[in-house]
């Protein structure tokens, strides 16, 4: 096929604008401050078999899972006009509990051309633990599994879905509020790719894979053939286990690529586990980092990349392992040992590690339901400093404005700041983290889910590491320290206090030296 080239890189930039107006109507119609002010969602589009064609520039995790799964997902239903699809279980195609995804397909002229598709965090999906992402054991215990099921067949809502929710979920008229805006969201995905015409829009479906995994091989073509190995840990699963080692090899070989992570930890009880899914959009994160800006975002990019996880290992969960942590912390140290390896090959192109953590804090009761993750440092490479506070890697997210977090929930901010000289030395220096306080103004459960309490971002090419975080609470008095996975009971005057992780440098300081005196 001779498709003009100009004609998929418009093609291309109307597919990504569809999928930031869906974000655009999701945020403007959510409820929740997670969705509306953090904006933890992802929006993509997807041809007729579920192979993703566009994205957003939302959260990693999300959409690099979907682009895995979404083909297994809508390869379970008989598509009608009118259908509406909602699923989140973690073996099939979603990531942790709290992120739901709705599912729209598109119909040109009574023929199915494709899918529109809206994921987003749940501030509470049920479960043991307020936000649903406590110290479980089992993914039952979680919150509500949904497998891939209709909320609407035909344009018939099906009762079922919402009386689930009414049964399980806390601040119920939150969750259905935000699960309607995903569903206009999807609406107007699916009404701009049905202005298409059919016959037009297959062509130019194709074209743009043909496109984009050209792009892929050269991206992989471009990494010198070897065999690269790295490995780090994870510090506990918050239920004793102590390290869990993460183990990758990555294997170039022209344009290809394959990603074996046998000799990882196995499956544990705490919610550390990542579900395959969760795994491949790490890897797939990595390698797109590594493609020109300009490239298409869809599932051909990923075609040369093979991957190799051993069922029932940390980093492809079984059937009922808990997983709320395996998508926010786990993802991450798959991003640093994926960055490890690769730094071998490409050491001119390869940050020292990032935060490492998503730094999750979680407040709520019965009533009500506040979810935050926190920005830390970024690593330094070989072209500049990190940056400071900032989400890194495997999340997008904004942070909740104080006026915002005060106004909605009984928590006061007493302290937010940057971690002044928590990045590592170096030639470049490692971004800060930074620090936050929250004072509780009545009895409420709190989640954490962090992770580089004990070890530290890596430095690169003799940079330091970072420095690593700490959570600390006070009670009754006086401060102590806490885990960095931990739940409890706290009651008004208690206060929070997280330091997030600064990056690691790059170079060494003895260099820097020397050009600073040349």
């Amino acid at each position: 096929m001779n498709t003009d080239v100009v004609a998929v890189s418009l093609f291309t930039h109307r597919l990504a604008a569809i999928c930031e107006e869906m974000g655009a109507v999701l945020r403007h119609s959510a409820v929740s401050p997670n969705i509306r002010d953090r904006e933890d969602y992802s929006c993509a589009l997807f041809d007729r078999s579920g192979a993703l064609v566009s994205q957003a520039a939302h959260i990693p995790v999300h959409l690099g899972s979907m682009a895995f799964a979404m083909r297994e997902v809508t390869g379970r239903f008989h598509w009608q006009e009118g259908d509406v699809v909602v699923f989140n279980d973690p073996r099939l195609g979603g990531t942790h509990l709290p992120d739901i995804t709705v599912v729209m397909p598109v119909f040109i002229q009574g023929e199915l051309a494709g899918f529109s598709a809206a994921r987003a965090h749940h501030a509470d999906i049920g479960g043991r633990s307020p936000g649903s992402m406590g110290l479980e054991t089992r993914l039952e215990d979680e919150g509500l599994v949904i497998a891939p099921c209709y909320w609407f067949k035909a344009g018939q809502e099906q009762g079922a879905l919402m009386d689930a929710f009414r049964q399980r979920v806390r601040s119920v008229d939150e969750r259905l509020a935000d699960l309607a805006a995903q569903h206009a969201a999807c609406a107007i995905g699916a009404r701009r790719l049905a202005g298409f015409a059919p016959q037009w829009l297959a062509t130019m479906f194709h074209a743009l894979m043909q496109v984009s995994s050209r792009y892929g091989q050269q991206c992989i073509a471009a990494i010198p053939d070897g065999i690269y190995r790295f490995e780090d840990v994870l510090e506990d699963d918050g239920c004793g286990s102590g390290t869990l080692v993460i183990r990758v090899c990555v294997t170039i070989d022209g344009e290809r690529a394959h990603v074996d992570f046998t000799g990882s930890a196995a499956q544990t009880a705490g919610p550390v586990n990542c579900p395959l899914a969760v795994t491949a959009a790490s890897v797939f994160y990595v390698f797109r980092c590594l493609m020109p800006a300009h490239v298409p975002q869809t599932a051909a990019i990923f075609e040369p990349i093979t991957l190799t996880a051993v069922a029932g290992s940390l980093v492809n969960a079984g059937e009922g392992a808990a997983v709320a942590a395996g998508n926010v912390e786990t993802s991450q140290r798959i991003v640093d040992v994926m960055l490890g390896a690769l730094a071998q090959a490409l050491p001119e192109r390869i940050p020292a590690a990032a935060q490492g953590t998503m730094n999750n804090v979680i407040f709520g009761s019965a009533e009500w339901v506040y979810y935050e993750t926190l920005a830390g440092g970024m690593g330094a490479h070989a072209a500049g400093a990190g940056v400071s506070a900032v989400q890194c890697h495997m999340t997008n997210t904004k942070n909740s404005s104080v006026e915002v977090l005060e106004m909605h929930y009984p928590l006061r901010v007493r302290t937010y700041g940057v971690r002044r000289g928590s990045g590592g030395e170096g030639m470049y220096r490692g971004g800060d983290g930074l620090v936050r306080e929250w004072e509780v103004l009545q009895e409420c459960h709190l989640s954490l889910l962090s992770e580089r309490r004990q070890t530290a971002p890596f430095g690169l090419a003799g940079g330091e590491d970072g420095s690593s975080g700490r959570n600390m609470l006070y009670h009754h008095g006086a401060w102590r320290s806490l885990p960095a996975k931990c739940t409890q009971t706290l009651v008004s005057g208690d206060v929070l206090r997280v330091e997030t992780p600064g990056g690691g440098g790059y170079g060494s300081r003895l260099k820097n030296r020397q050009q600073k005196d040349i």
